[in-house]
This record gives structure tokens, sequence and C-alpha cells, in this order.
């Protein structure tokens, strides 16, 4: 057979090409630390790879996402703190109200305290979230929440809770509602709320009550209106007016102290009543721990005079008091459920990171290169590559004239 010149330099041309080849892909091979270097080396293993890609970028992501939504509930947590501290601060200020000694004068400065309260207590609603916003506007963030008005304070932002994707299948709460953990606070004991008439002249005081059958409840608006004799002794009676359907109920003694129970209502009251006293029994409402703060400074300024106005202070603070309490226990009830999503992406966390070790094996097993095989393999091909060359030297230099 006859082998030409050119036949046996483009043979050994092309052979040399393959081998450098091979060498140049293994060496990017072990520079890159991957099997596989484009799709045509192994396709399905490369799609694959690409799924598993998106969901570990997807996975990153929703790190980040939590990483910013602890950030923002800890803000909402470290404000939410604030506000029950003050609101304790409050409760023993209106106590101490309470006590029968103070002068007009000593009621005068917890009224000038209150009001530094209520500031701060403006300044913790209207707290910065650090990136230009508010907490507590809803999905107004960029709009002051709370703004000062004559009874209290007026809500400018809204209803809603910004949520943020931190999983899958999970968007977490960033904020609440400022309307929901300074406005929506309910009244009384937070079923039903007593009050006395702010015409009374006697100085007969309402207990909070409570519920005695929560079955037997009809929410209804009652009122008590008081009646004495001029009887000697002066005999004391009441009746019960059922206020949405206006029927009167008989006549009923009264004795200071005594339980008072009807539609599964139950609380007394104390002292002595004048002639068309009047207490109100109607369920709670929705009040605004800034309205009750502010009535409660102006209740502190109102003169005492006798032991009528000495009673309705005591009416007007206990009223104050059970409010403060309830808008306490709301702001707790805010607070657990935002440490309870704090603790929740603790787990999102641990369980994220245990997916980015699985995502990061599955990726390894697809793409990921066997060091010790492509070390062996590149020293193969680079003694193959360097006896070719010889050769191909060795065999371009034979030649009939080197005889001649």
């Amino acid at each position: 057979m006859r082998v030409s010149t050119l036949n046996l330099y483009n043979t050994s041309s092309n052979q040399l090409n393959n081998l450098q080849s091979a060498l140049a892909r293994t060496q990017m091979q072990l520079s890159t630390d991957r099997r596989i270097l484009t799709p045509a080396d192994d396709p399905v293993a490369s799609a694959r790879a690409l799924e598993v890609s998106q969901s570990q970028g997807r996975n990153e992501q929703f790190a980040t996402n939590r990483n910013s939504a602890n950030s923002s509930l800890s803000a909402v947590e470290g404000a939410l703190q604030n506000s029950s501290e003050l609101l304790q601060d409050i409760q023993t200020l209106v106590v101490n109200a309470g006590n029968g000694t103070m002068l007009p004068s000593d009621r005068e400065a917890l009224a000038v305290e209150l009001e530094g309260r209520l500031q701060d207590l403006f300044a913790v609603a209207n707290t910065s979230d650090g990136n230009g916003g508010y907490l507590f506007s809803g999905y107004k963030t960029t709009t002051l929440p709370f703004t000062a008005s004559p009874g209290g304070a007026t809500y400018q932002g809204d209803q809603g809770t910004r949520q943020l994707q931190v999983s899958d299948s999970r968007k977490m709460p960033l904020s609440a509602s400022g309307s929901a953990v300074f406005e929506a606070i309910p009244t009384g004991n937070g079923v039903f709320q007593t009050k006395a008439d702010a015409t009374n002249t006697g100085s007969a005081i309402i207990s909070t009550g409570s519920v005695a059958n929560r079955g037997a409840l009809t929410n209804k608006p009652y009122e008590l209106n008081f009646s004495v004799s001029t009887d000697t002794p002066p005999v004391t009676t009441y009746t019960i007016t059922d206020k949405s359907t206006g029927t009167v109920g008989a006549a009923q003694p009264y004795e200071a102290g005594k339980a008072i129970a009807f539609d599964g209502m139950s609380f007394d009251i104390k002292g002595v009543p004048a002639q068309g006293d009047k207490f109100s029994v109607a369920p709670s409402e929705k009040e605004s721990v800034f309205s009750t703060v502010t009535k409660l400074i102006g209740d502190l300024r109102a003169p005492t005079d006798g032991s009528s106005g000495k009673a309705a202070l005591t009416n007007n603070l206990n009223t104050a008091l059970n409010n403060l309490q309830q808008a306490h226990s709301n702001v707790l009830t805010v607070q657990a459920s935002v440490g309870a999503h704090m603790k929740e992406l603790d787990y999102l966390d641990s369980a994220g990171d245990d997916l980015g070790v699985q995502y990061a094996a599955t990726l390894d097993d697809l793409t990921g290169l066997d060091q010790v095989k492509a070390i062996s393999d590149f020293s193969q091909q680079q003694l193959t590559l360097q006896a070719a060359q010889m050769s191909f030297k060795t065999m371009s230099g034979l030649s009939l004239f080197n005889y001649l």
C-alpha cells in the first residue's frame, strides 16, 4: 500500500488535533471542577442540573427574603414591647390617681405626665421601618399612621398587612396594621361595658362585671334607673330597661355591693345612688387607646367636688383602667403573634439550609468531576500526545534522500 506524504501529514495532523482537544477538554474540566462543560456532554444530566440550579437559586432568594422578614418583624416586636411598657406605666398612673387624698394639683401633675406618655405612645405608633416607611401604616408605607386629633388620634393608614414570600408555600406578614394594634380595643371587660351617666349626682360606683353565663348573653343594651323614695328611712330601688325594645322591668330593691345579674351578665354597684341616677350596660365597642388616654387626661382635670364628683372620677378611672388593660392585652396578643412568626422563620431557615445542602449534593452528582480520574486521564492524554508528537516528528524526518 502506498502512503503519500500528503496523506501522512493530514492523518497525523488530525490525530494530533484530536489528542490536543481531548487534553484541553480535560484541563478545562479540572479548572472548572465540572464534568459537564456543554449540554452536549450529557443532555439528560444538563437538563436536570438546570432544574436543580433554578431551585437552588429560588431557595437562596427565599433565604434573603426570610432575613428581610426577620429584620422587619424584629422592629415591630421592639415597637410593641415599648408600647407594652408605656401602657403599664399609664395603668400605674391611673391607679395612683384613684388615691382619695390627692389634691387637684396632684391630679394636674398626673395629667401632665400622662400627656407625655401620650406623646411617647404616638412616637411608638409612628415608628419608622428604617427604609423610609412606617411599621404600622399597612400598605400605605410612606403615610404617617397616626396624627393627633381633639378626641385622641386619626388613623391615616389602612387595614392591609404587608407580606413577603419566604418559602414555596408560605407568605410571612412583615408588620401589623396600626388600626388592629392601637384602635380596635374592646371596651369594658371585652364582652360588655358598664358606665355611670355623666349627670349622676349620687356616690354610687359600678364595677366592670363579668360574664356569668355566656350562653345566656343577648348582646342588648340596658339602662339601670334609680329611684329614692321620700320615706324615712328612704328606700332605693332600680329598674332595668331594655334599650333595644324599650321594655322596663319591675322595680327591685337596691343593696350596695350585691350582685346584679341578668342576660348572662353579673356586676355590682356600691355607694349611695341619688334620685334619677343612671347606669348603662351595653355590648363592648372598639375604642382607640389614644382616645382612652385623652379622655383620662380630661377626667383628671375635671372638678371633683363632693361625693358625687369623687364617685364620677372613680367611675371614669375604672372605665379607663379597664380599657387600658384591654389595650395592653391586645398589644401582648399581637406581640405573641409576631414572636410566633419569628420562630417560624427560624424553622424555615433550618429547612432552607438543609434544602441548600441537598441541592448542592445533587448538582455535584450531576455535574461534579471525579478529580482522581480526571487527573489520571489528563496524565495519560498528555503522555499520549507527547508520544504522538515524537512519532510524527520521526516519521516526517524519514526520506530516501537521506541515504543517497
